[in-house]
């Protein structure tokens, strides 16, 4: 198994793959990792699955605590999510090359194998695919049964394989710094601009582009403008301090005076997606897949695609997956994707107006957000907490939906649903002592973990829930089930039971 990419979505999956008893071979380009932070946190859904996963805490102690977001930006306006009584989106602060960091040393630990400065030029696929690299001793080839590109939004593997990428590159052009200023210029969480006055924390729009700011930490801010530009950069163009300044000053009209400067970036939007995540052995996953329109969404996007994807390459590895597994890979992350790149393209359309009509447009906007239902809908939207895939053969709500969290008590005393998920295996989950499901999955019990539990929190009398945390059956409370369900479940997702001609393997495979 080879996965081309060591950015995040590459690492999340190789990680996942070890889990599974997968040994991935990661292949970079880059001879080194980049310092400059192109995003700087995590948010939503993915936050949740690292907690799962047990390694939510080794990020946290690499950068700062998980906290419940205050606000979120949206289109050039602002969520407030203070106003919620129950919190709606979580995010963790943590700088992109420290998150990769973080995450290779994690896969490494697993028996992942990472190569930096192996760039991939070309592939080929026959009964495997044949990768051919150019490594720092020259060039060499590679045969695997599969390969993932997960390299990003100028994907090498993509443009190989000749699979188009529409969407939309937007005429803007985003200039960001994380930077201490002056006290002489904070104003109670505002700025006191010299030759300008006082900017509200936010956005603030111009003639020439928007300025916006907030805080990080309690000495720290974000700023941000935007300017309509049609020039493409080269992403490893690093920005300088001169040429944000300059934007600052073309937006506002003065300079900004600032301290201890610690990013800068530079970034433009797009709204892209593959027709197809899949082409025959070749799968992508993460930016080499999708681009948005928009922050907050496209890494975690990303390394939920490779904890989507990896158990089901997996199986195919392992030799078991059931008929159609391996491609509901591309049924469910195009419409995860699609549905992020909905959210973030009305943000695009949203942020980009300059005229009155579009004023008014944010104003009605913000009036829409004083009630508490739509600002959920959009925080979850963001987060990709609202998706529900298709769970064919169970009309339970629950089933399709991300398996929330709660408090279990077992044989061998306290424990969740999230430590029985941090193995990264399935789980059926029997939460009202009902003999009948249990024997009808027995059969897969070397490859789902069968569990039975109490919980005062009982959201139904049993779970069938994937590697994912995705809900593939469940059991509605105290009322009689047909146990047929149950088994098409199983076979759905976890292929043939034992003694019907499939493998059960979970001894390592390098593919």
């Amino acid at each position: 198994m080879i996965i081309v990419g060591a950015g995040a979505a590459g690492l999340v999956l190789a990680a996942e793959l070890r889990l599974a008893g997968v040994r991935p071979l990661v292949l970079e380009r880059q001879p080194q990792r980049r310092e400059v932070a192109r995003a700087n946190g995590l948010g939503g859904q993915i936050v949740e699955l690292l907690r799962y996963r047990g390694v939510l805490e080794r990020l946290e102690a690499a950068a700062s605590p998980v906290r419940a977001a205050p606000s979120l930006p949206f289109g050039g306006t602002q969520l407030d999510l203070s106003r919620l009584a129950e919190p709606a989106y979580y995010a963790l602060g943590i700088p992109q090359p420290v998150l990769e960091r973080t995450l290779a040393e994690y896969a490494t630990e697993l028996g992942a194998e990472i190569r930096e400065g192996h760039e991939v030029v070309g592939l080929r696929e026959d009964t495997a695919v044949t990768v051919d690299v150019r490594g720092p001793d020259g060039p060499y080839q590679l045969t695997a049964r599969f390969v993932v590109g997960c390299d990003g939004g100028r994907s090498r593997v993509r443009e190989v394989l000749g699979v188009p990428f529409p969407g939309t590159t937007y005429p803007e052009v985003n200039r960001l710094v994380e930077a201490t200023v002056p006290d002489s210029v904070r104003r109670n969480g505002d700025l006191d601009v010299p030759g300008l006055g006082l900017l509200r924390q936010g956005f603030t729009r111009t003639d020439s582009g928007v300025f916006a700011f907030g805080t990080i930490g309690t000495d720290v801010l974000l700023i941000n403008t935007v300017e309509q530009e049609t020039t493409e950069y080269d992403d490893l163009s690093p920005m300088t301090e001169a040429e944000f300044q300059a934007s600052v000053r073309r937006v506002l009209g003065v300079p900004l005076p600032l301290g201890e400067v610690r990013r800068l970036s530079r970034y433009q939007w797009q709204g892209r997606q593959v027709p197809e995540y899949r082409v025959g052995r070749v799968l992508l996953a993460g930016d080499a897949a999708h681009l948005l329109a928009s922050s907050g969404a496209s890494l975690n996007l990303g390394m939920l695609d490779s904890v989507n994807l990896a158990w089901k390459l997996a199986a195919a590895v392992h030799g078991w997956a059931p008929p159609g597994l391996l491609d509901s890979y591309h049924a469910e992350r195009h419409y995860a994707g699609s549905r992020a790149l909905l959210q973030t393209s009305a943000q695009a359309a949203l942020r980009r107006g300059h005229d009155p009509a579009a004023d008014a447009l944010r104003t009605l906007f913000q009036e829409l957000l004083t009630d508490e239902q739509p600002l959920h809908r959009l925080a979850a939207a963001i987060g990709g907490t609202d998706l529900r895939y298709p769970a064919p053969g169970s009309d339970h709500p629950l089933a399709g939906t991300f398996a929330r969290d709660f408090p279990l008590t077992t044989d061998e005393g306290p424990s969740s649903l999230a430590s029985l998920l941090s193995p990264g295996r399935p789980v059926f989950l029997d939460l009202a002592d009902r003999p009948e499901l249990r024997a009808a999955a027995e059969p897969w019990a070397p490859r789902v973990a069968l569990r039975t539990a109490k919980t005062a929190l009982r959201p139904a009398d049993a779970l069938l829930v994937r590697p994912d945390a995705h809900i593939a059956w469940a059991a509605p409370l105290d009322s009689p089930v047909d146990p047929a369900g149950l088994r098409d479940a199983l076979a759905m997702w976890s292929g043939a039971p034992e003694g019907a001609g499939n493998r059960l393997t979970t001894d390592d495979h390098q593919e």
